[in-house]
């Protein structure tokens, strides 16, 4: 999917979001030092049991080791526990900033024309990608920071017994930590940021495919599935690719890590010969390196999940910087005596440089049936979204009276109960009303039926029943101007004659636009306009 916006910068959206959501930098904060004592831990714990074990060989009195045996068991028990906070703090950091990017994200595509892009791509933008926000907090920039905090700690411990062993240990610290994720990044970097428009491509086409797999089924089209396959190679692909630079760069920082061991060994030995290093702290600033090591590993998974998750950041991000509009709300105008819809000589289009249609003249007053007529994509559904307020008029006037309800061809139902899908008209509506809105919508309404849930897109309905279904929700609402758009498309002979009485009645003294092809509904209206394919201008 192609979204025209600018884009965002990922690490000025994970500022924002990071000023928008209270105590999240004493919340990083606290993480980062629970990661830094965890890591330490782990790190004090190799070093102070080499020194126990060789300070124990040289049979001290045992009141001798006591600190050093307290220390062991506190370092290792310290290890589990400060892990275990940071897990607390950074998780629920980054859960707060998710839900803060989600609500954004909501709030973004509500007041754009995004929602009418692949479905399965948008929502990887906006379940997927926006997980992403976890990812740089937990996954990337805690590990980087706490890092560097205990390659600089552990590096002045060890210089307080040899510089040199030290000097070693920080630039094998550089090499392994910086260095490989850097290069490995770098290697990586194509096959990481295709991986999540390709993961957008995919879910896109098996939302195609799960829609029309009836269609495709029936005539043994299997274009899709190869599409599908083609997709899912470049996907394994990338992931391999990936997967090889991290299994490279592993290897190069054991490498490193066998340096720093071979470094401090050598200088060591010649240090303990001159009489400057004792025997004990040799043990100490050999076996250091090791445990240093293993905190850098980390290091290059998290390098190429910053890479992904900053491609994923900035799907969110066009979203987010897509120009609004319109008011966003499906619900244009307010509660009026004189219901009615007068557009005069208005230009429409979803780009102001690009307009779909000049000129334009439609008026409906109430009782009128105004059946909007003329080929696909001659602006009938432009018409209808700047008549709502979708998207504001590009010229000209448009006069809406009265709150406004449309009824699309393909009202979405959701996979819940009767009485949720009906609430969508009006969120507060009592379970008498919703039940007065089903049975003038003309669905019979049994005892327990409010309950019933209606399956994934309204599967368990009959499509006149899903029709009336979000006929209800219009009625539940009030709403006084109806846009139909559509109304008989995909139902059978009788089920659309018995549709279109019960709308006739149910909108007898309200103005009401109707968009269609259907010559049954073409002949109750009461006047007819026709838009012809002529584009703008000409």
């Amino acid at each position: 999917m192609t979204v025209a916006a600018p884009r965002r910068n990922q690490w000025r959206l994970v500022r924002e979001l990071f000023d928008d959501v209270p105590w999240s930098r004493t919340s990083f904060a606290m993480s980062v030092l629970c990661s830094v004592l965890a890591s330490f831990s782990a790190v004090a714990l190799m070093g102070i049991a080499g020194w126990l074990i060789n300070r124990a060989a040289e049979q001290p009195p045992v009141m001798h080791l006591t600190a050093a045996t307290v220390l062991v068991r506190a370092c290792g028990l310290g290890r589990g526990a400060f892990r275990y906070v940071e897990r607390l703090f950074s998780h629920d950091l980054a859960l707060r900033l998710q839900s803060v990017l989600r609500l954004r994200t909501y709030d973004a595509l509500a007041h754009t024309t995004l929602l009418s892009r692949r479905r399965g791509d948008l929502l990887v933008r906006i379940v997927s990608d926006v997980e992403a926000i976890m990812d740089v907090v937990v996954r990337v920039l805690l590990p980087f920071a706490s890092a560097g905090i205990v390659v600089m700690a552990t590096t002045i411990i060890i210089a307080t017994m040899s510089v040199p062993i030290a000097a070693g240990l920080f630039l094998s610290a550089l090499a392994a930590g910086v260095a490989v994720p850097l290069l490995a990044r770098t290697a990586s970097r194509a096959a990481d940021r295709a991986l999540i428009p390709t993961r957008g491509e995919l879910a896109g086409i098996v939302a195609e495919i799960n829609d029309a797999a009836t269609d495709l089924a029936a005539y043994e089209d299997t274009s899709r599935i190869r599409a599908l396959q083609e997709v899912d190679e470049q996907l394994r692909r990338a992931e391999e690719r990936a997967a090889a630079v991290r299994g490279f760069a592993a290897a190069a920082q054991v490498v490193a890590a066998g340096v720093a061991v071979l470094w401090s060994l050598g200088f060591g030995i010649a240090q303990v010969e001159a009489g400057t290093l004792s025997r004990v702290e040799l043990a100490v600033v050999v076996l250091t390196p090791l445990a240093l090591h293993e905190v850098l590993t980390t290091l290059t998974q998290a390098a190429q999940t910053g890479t992904r998750a900053a491609a994923a950041l900035d799907r969110v991000g066009q979203i987010l910087d897509a120009p609004p509009l319109g008011q966003g709300d499906a619900v244009a105008g307010s509660p009026s005596e004189d219901p009615g819809i007068s557009v005069t000589d208005a230009s429409i289009g979803w780009s102001p440089d690009e307009p779909v249609r000049t000129g334009v003249d439609v008026h409906v007053a109430p009782g009128e049936w105004v059946a909007l007529t003329g080929p696909s994509g001659c602006g009938k559904t432009t018409l209808a979204a700047t008549i709502m307020g979708l998207i504001p008029s590009l010229g000209g006037h448009v006069e809406v009276r009265g709150t406004v309800g449309y009824l699309a061809q393909d009202a979405h139902v959701f996979n819940t109960s009767i009485r949720e899908n009906v609430q969508i008209g009006d969120r507060d509506a009592t379970d008498d009303q919703i039940l007065d809105a089903l049975s003038r919508a003309g669905l019979a309404t049994p005892a327990g039926v409010l309950d019933r849930i209606v399956g994934e897109e309204g599967s368990m309905l009959s499509g006149g029943e899903a029709r009336r279904l979000a006929i209800a929700r219009l009625l539940v609402g009030g709403r006084q101007t109806w846009i139909l758009d559509e109304p008989t498309e995909h139902l059978d002979t009788e089920t659309a004659a018995a549709l279109l009485n019960d709308l006739r009645e149910l909108t007898a003294d309200a103005p009401v636009l109707v968009i269609t092809h259907d010559p049954a509904v073409m002949q109750i209206a009461s006047r007819q306009i026709a838009l012809d394919a002529t584009p703008a201008g000409e």
